[in-house]
C-alpha cells in the first residue's frame, strides 16, 4: 500500500508537471514567435527606410539575418540572382520557410522601388527552446523521483498503526482495538472490528453452550438406553436375533455418546493435557479391536509399526485421533487389509476402498462436508481440529495402490 500511494503520488506529480511544463514551452514558444515577426518587421521596414538614401547601410548589423532585393522589372538573370528560389517565389507577407534542414523566417516587402526579402534564422531559438524542454523534462523527473522518496516515507509513517492494528488483529491481542488518540478513520476501522470480535466471542460462547447442554441432556437417556439394552442382552435362553439387537442397540448408544463427544470438543478449544509416553503399536491395535467389537468387518489390519516405538503425546487425544482415522478406513472398507505404517515422523493409514473423490480431496476435512460419495461426517474434521491442538499435520490422498490415505505427522512430537 505504502508503494501505491507513493507511485500515485508520484505520478500525480509529474502529470501536473508535464501540463505545466507544455503550457510554458508553448506560451514561450509563440512570445519567441511574435518577438521575431516583430523583430522583421522592424527591421525590414528600417531597411526599406534607409536604402533610398543608402543602400549600403540598410543590410541588418547581425549574422541571423539577411536582406534581399529585387528591383522593379529586374528579372533573377539580372539581379537578387542570390536570392534562395524558396525565398523568391513568397508572396508579401511573413512565412516560415525551410532551406535544407534549416527552418527561416521570413519578411516579404514592395514598395515602388522593388522588393524586399529578409529572412532569418532561427536555428538559436529552436536550440533554446529544445534546451528549455530537456531542462524541463530533467526536472520533472528529479522531482517526480523526490515526490516518490518523500511519499513512500510519508505513507509508511501514516500507516504504520494500521499495521500495528493489523498485527494485534492477527495476534488476537486482548483489550480494545480502538485506543485515544487514534486517527480519526482508524479508529472507526479498529472500533469495527471490535465490535465483530465481539460479535463472534458471543457466537461462538451460544454454540459451546449448545452443544455442551446437548451433549449432557443426552447422555442421562442414552445412558439409561443402554443399561437397559445391556440387561437385556444377558438375559439366559434369548434368541440368538434379541441378542444380538441388544448388542446392537449398545453400539448404536455408543456411537450417539461419540458424536455428542465430538460435537462437544469440536465447540470448544482442544488443549493438550498430560503428555505421556505411549507406545504406538499396542495404542493403535486397542483401538482397532474395539472397532472391530463395534462394526464387525472381514477386514483385517496390517500394521507396520515397530513393536518398541513410543510417541510422547495426549493419550486422550491420540487415542480420539487413531479411532476417528481408524473407523473412517474401516467405514470405506469391506474386504482387505487396512495398511497402518510408521516412516520417519508420519503414521500412514490406507483402506482398500475406492478411494477419495478428487473434487473432495480439498474438503475431506470439512464438518458435514457431502460430497459425490455421500457425507464425510464429523470424524476427520475432529481429527483436524485435534492435530492442529497438537501441533501435528494432518492430510488426504488416494494412494497409488488404491485406496484412500490418511497421513499424520507428528513434526516436533518425540518420536523413538
Amino acid at each position: 500500500m505504502r508503494l501505491r500511494i507513493a507511485l500515485s503520488l508520484a505520478a500525480l506529480v509529474f502529470l501536473v508537471i508535464l501540463t505545466l511544463s507544455l503550457s510554458l514551452v508553448f506560451l514561450l514558444h509563440q512570445k519567441e514567435e511574435e518577438f521575431i515577426d516583430n523583430q522583421l518587421a522592424d527591421q525590414i521596414e528600417y531597411s526599406m527606410a534607409i536604402w533610398r538614401k543608402s543602400p549600403e547601410a540598410a543590410f541588418p548589423n547581425t549574422p541571423s539575418m539577411w536582406l534581399y532585393r529585387v528591383g522593379k522589372g529586374e528579372t533573377a538573370g539580372q539581379a537578387g540572382s542570390d536570392v534562395p528560389p524558396v525565398f523568391r517565389e513568397l508572396t508579401v507577407g511573413n512565412h516560415e520557410a525551410y532551406l535544407g534542414s534549416k527552418e527561416y523566417h521570413v519578411a516579404v516587402r514592395e514598395d515602388d522601388s522593388g522588393r524586399y526579402i529578409l529572412a532569418y534564422d532561427v536555428a538559436d531559438h529552436e536550440s533554446r527552446l529544445n534546451s528549455l524542454v530537456w531542462i524541463t523534462v530533467c526536472a520533472s523527473l528529479l522531482l517526480c523521483t523526490l515526490t516518490l522518496l518523500a511519499g513512500y516515507w510519508l505513507a509508511g509513517r501514516l500507516s504504520r498503526r494500521l499495521e500495528r492494528l493489523a498485527e494485534r488483529v492477527e495476534q488476537d491481542s486482548p483489550g480494545p482495538l480502538a485506543e485515544p488518540g487514534m486517527d480519526h478513520e482508524l479508529q472507526a476501522v479498529a472500533a469495527a472490528l471490535d465490535h465483530s470480535r465481539a460479535r463472534q466471542r458471543a457466537v461462538l460462547e451460544r454454540e459451546r453452550a449448545f452443544a455442551a447442554n446437548l451433549s449432557h441432556e443426552l447422555r442421562t437417556p442414552l445412558t439409561g438406553i443402554r443399561t437397559d439394552a445391556e440387561m437385556l442382552a444377558a438375559l439366559p435362553d434369548l434368541p440368538e436375533a434379541v441378542a444380538r439387537r441388544g448388542n446392537r442397540i449398545v453400539s448404536s448408544v455408543d456411537r450417539i455418546n461419540g458424536l455428542a463427544s465430538s460435537l462437544l470438543l469440536l465447540a470448544r478449544e482442544a488443549k493438550v493435557g498430560q503428555l505421556e509416553e505411549i507406545r504406538l503399536r499396542p495404542a493403535i491395535v486397542a483401538v482397532w479391536e474395539s472397532l472391530l467389537l463395534a462394526t464387525p468387518k472381514a477386514v483385517g489390519l496390517s500394521l507396520d509399526v515397530p513393536a518398541d516405538c513410543t510417541l510422547v503425546a495426549d493419550p486422550r487425544l491420540f487415542d480420539l485421533v487413531m479411532r476417528n482415522v481408524l473407523d473412517n478406513a474401516l467405514r470405506y472398507s469391506e474386504t482387505g487389509d487396512i495398511i497402518c505404517s510408521l516412516s520417519g515422523q508420519q503414521l500412514s493409514v490406507r483402506d482398500s476402498g475406492p478411494g477419495f473423490a478428487e473434487e473432495d480431496l480439498a474438503r475431506v476435512f470439512d464438518r458435514f462436508f457431502i460430497g459425490p460419495r455421500g457425507a464425510h461426517g464429523l470424524g476427520l474434521a475432529l481429527v483436524r481440529h485435534v492435530c492442529a491442538a497438537s501441533g501435528w499435520q494432518v492430510s488426504a490422498r488416494n494412494a497409488p495402490a488404491g485406496g484412500g490415505e490418511i497421513t499424520l505427522d507428528f513434526g516436533g512430537s518425540r518420536l523413538s
